[in-house]
């Protein structure tokens, strides 16, 4: 039976969601139909489908037509930033250990250099002058996680042979100190906003679905902006944690 005052269908989505997280429904299994679902709890089929619309608004579901709604991959992990930077932080390898997953995180692009965008040069506040890219596309056990884009001023970075070989961001950062680029503080801006359709191909995910990106700038002993990588996760795989010192 069906409570009040909760609408409803939120109460159906509220079950299904339960269903999917106890392993009722595992991932890759179709849901039962909406005509199966409306007889089961007595509801019409519109209000059915508003409940697998907030299922899949939420990242739970992927709706395809004349296939119902199938149960996506979800695995949730917890991003750490402690403040203040203290030369180590919550990287992407740690996370995904932390969640039970395995780390791979290979070069999609780059590193090459290139003439940045309006938004990159604002970022490192440059005028003339071009940066050494790099787009990196993280794993965790096979699933995709996170894409990561960097931005390194070519006057900062020296030449393109400080990304010849992957390294993580840490590794990238002792680079740059070698470089006279000691890398004391970071800025970070969060948004939410709809994928791209590069971003839900390669997440797999519904172009409704959200993603935060994280725009990251890090900035050396002369608090000179010296990077600035743009982070892009599901929304819905991914919780966020800043953690700092109440006197601080």
């Amino acid at each position: 039976m069906l409570e009040r005052p909760k609408s409803r269908y939120e109460q159906v989505a509220e079950r299904l969601r339960n269903d999917i997280k106890q392993g009722k429904y595992p991932p890759g299994e179709r849901l039962p139909s909406q005509t199966q679902l409306a007889r089961e709890y007595g509801l019409a089929q519109t209000s059915i489908g508003r409940a697998i619309a907030r299922l899949k608004n939420e990242g739970l579901v992927r709706v395809e037509d004349g296939k119902g709604a199938t149960v996506l991959e979800v695995p949730t992990v917890k991003r750490v930033r402690r403040t203040p930077y203290r030369g180590k932080g919550g990287s992407f390898a740690q996370a995904m250990r932390e969640a039970g997953l395995e780390p791979h995180t290979p070069l999609a692009a780059g590193p090459e250099v290139v003439t940045p965008s309006a938004e990159v040069a604002t970022c490192l506040q440059m005028g003339e002058g071009q940066v050494i890219r790099r787009e990196r596309h993280m794993f965790g056990s096979g699933h995709p996680m996170q894409i990561a884009v960097s931005h390194i001023p070519l006057s900062a970075a020296g030449s393109l042979d400080i990304a010849d070989t992957d390294t993580n961001p840490t590794g990238m950062y002792e680079r740059l100190a070698q470089r006279g680029h000691k890398v004391t503080r970071f800025q970070e801006r969060i948004e939410v906003r709809r994928p791209t359709e590069k971003e839900t191909v390669f997440f797999g995910i519904t172009d409704s679905t959200n993603v935060l990106e994280v725009v990251r700038i890090a900035y050396d002993q002369d608090d000179k902006p010296v990077d600035v990588t743009f982070n892009v996760f599901p929304a819905t795989q991914w919780a966020l944690t800043y953690e700092w010192n109440a006197h601080e």
